[in-house]
Parts: C-alpha cells; sequence; structure tokens
C-alpha cells in the first residue's frame, strides 16, 4: 500500500478500529469481529464533520476532512450513513507533492458495518480507483469484480474509524495489545495496535484529556520502528482523534483537530 500523506492520516485514524468492544488482555492480541446485529451508535450523528491540519513543524502541508452527511440513504433495503473523507496537499507542499484523495463509505446504520467504499487516490501522479461492495451474510468482497473471501465483520479503511467511536474502552488497561482485520488495496491487512496510557494533549483548539495508543506498524515501508506513529483520542463519548504523530524517514509529521462541528457528545477539554 503507498503511503503519502492522506495514507498517513488514513492509518492513524484505522488504529482507532482495534479496541475490542467486550474485553482486554494484557500481551496477547485479540481478533476483533462484528455479526450483522443492531449496534446501538451514541458516538456520531448524521451533520458531523471534522477538518485536520497536517503539518511538519510549523509548515502546514495539507488537510484531512471527514463528514457524515445529513441526507438519509439506502442500499438496497438498508438504512446507511453516508461518509466522505477528503485529503489534500497545500500551500508549497502541493508545489512538488500533490495529493487529492477522496474516501467514500457507506455504513449499515444498524450493524455499523460497510456496505460500499469508494476509493479515488491521486498522490503525486500515484492514481488508484477502487470501488468495493460488501456481502457480510457470506462474508465475501466484490472489489472492481473481483469475488474474495474475508473475515466476519470486516471493515474498510474508512468504516472501521466510525465502528470503533462506539466501543466500549472502560476497561482497556496500559500495555494491552489488539488486533483487528481491515481490507486495504485488496489484502487483509491485520492491524495491531497497543494501548500506553492516559495523556493530556494541547492544540490550537485548547487542552484535552487523551487516551494514547501506539499501532505497532510494518517497520522498514514509512515508519522505522513500531512505535514512531502515536495517536491520542478524546476521553470522552464521541472518541475522535486530537492528534495524530508519525516519525517518517523524512522527518515527523503531526496531524491536528482544527474544527468540528455537529458531534454528538460534549468535547472534553480540560
Amino acid at each position: 500500500m503507498k503511503k503519502g500523506i492522506a495514507s498517513v492520516v488514513v492509518l492513524g485514524l484505522l488504529i482507532l478500529s482495534s479496541i475490542d468492544e467486550s474485553s482486554f488482555a494484557k500481551s496477547r492480541a485479540i481478533a476483533l469481529f462484528s455479526d450483522y446485529k443492531t449496534i446501538t451508535n451514541k458516538a456520531f450523528v448524521k451533520g458531523e464533520i471534522l477538518k485536520f491540519r497536517v503539518h511538519w513543524g510549523w509548515i502546514e502541508a495539507g488537510e484531512a476532512i471527514l463528514e457524515v452527511k445529513k441526507e438519509s440513504k439506502k442500499i438496497g433495503d438498508r438504512d446507511v450513513y453516508h461518509v466522505v473523507g477528503t485529503g489534500r496537499t497545500v500551500g508549497a507542499f502541493s508545489l512538488f507533492y500533490k495529493v487529492r484523495d477522496r474516501y467514500e463509505t457507506f455504513i449499515d446504520e444498524k450493524a455499523l458495518v460497510p456496505l460500499k467504499f469508494i476509493r479515488r487516490v491521486n498522490e503525486g501522479g500515484y492514481i488508484i480507483n477502487q470501488d468495493q461492495e460488501f456481502d457480510h451474510i457470506n462474508n465475501k468482497i466484490n472489489s472492481d469484480g473481483k469475488i474474495m473471501d474475508v473475515p466476519e465483520g470486516i471493515q474498510d479503511m474508512l468504516s472501521a474509524f466510525y465502528y470503533a467511536r462506539n466501543l466500549d474502552y472502560s476497561n482497556i488497561e496500559v500495555g494491552d495489545e489488539l488486533l483487528v482485520n481491515t481490507f486495504v488495496d485488496d489484502e487483509i491487512f491485520p492491524l495491531r495496535i497497543r494501548y500506553v496510557g492516559m495523556e493530556n494533549i494541547k492544540t490550537r483548539l485548547g487542552k484535552f484529556r487523551c487516551m494514547t495508543f501506539h499501532p505497532v506498524v510494518q517497520e522498514g515501508r514509512v515508519f522505522d520502528v513500531e512505535n514512531d506513529l502515536t495517536v491520542w483520542i478524546s476521553n470522552d463519548d464521541n472518541h475522535i482523534p486530537i492528534r495524530v504523530e508519525a516519525k517518517l524517514f523524512v522527518g515527523s509529521a503531526q496531524m491536528d483537530l482544527k474544527s468540528y462541528s455537529g458531534l454528538a457528545n460534549p468535547l472534553a477539554t480540560l
């Protein structure tokens, strides 16, 4: 999976999907799955918009926007949330590395699993166009005409974030390591994540009490060692990323929440 600025953003959001909704086990991996069942959504509502800035130090490099569309939609007889995520470079960064990415997912309102995923990526001339349809009854995905078997309850790159926001974090302990299967680039991507504790984070929006996580990433691709990606998640019922920090071969980058609207719950500020 080619990683550009927008891909780092998506990876940072993906890690949220690694937390099991019922239990945590220290120093071992837990496989996460979801039946095609009813899951109560308390974390987000239609009309929510999250905007992030991507930067190297003080240099503004890009922005990402996640929006749950207000309109009601159906796929077949299922009501769905229509979520659109966009990422782009800005300013001088666009002169030598232009990113224009768009991701769409259609999430079943009752089961919080994806029914359709659309990906349109242009990162420095590297182009990906993907259309995927999910069959959660038979555990199959139609990816641009190719039928593939997948594990039960699999998520796409974007839906994983929204599903994970509704999980129960109350029993998590420092050192817990978890596993989730996500469908990325026609492969089942086993994403592992490690909880490292609570931390106060200061941003342009103020101070926040956050849960801190280290995804266990693959060494030697974009990241040097496993702990080179850190994510801080708001310690409230919204469970939104406040900051993502990535140490790359070419330096370090941050993605900070810069604005929000339409949240389902009050945001926990200090």
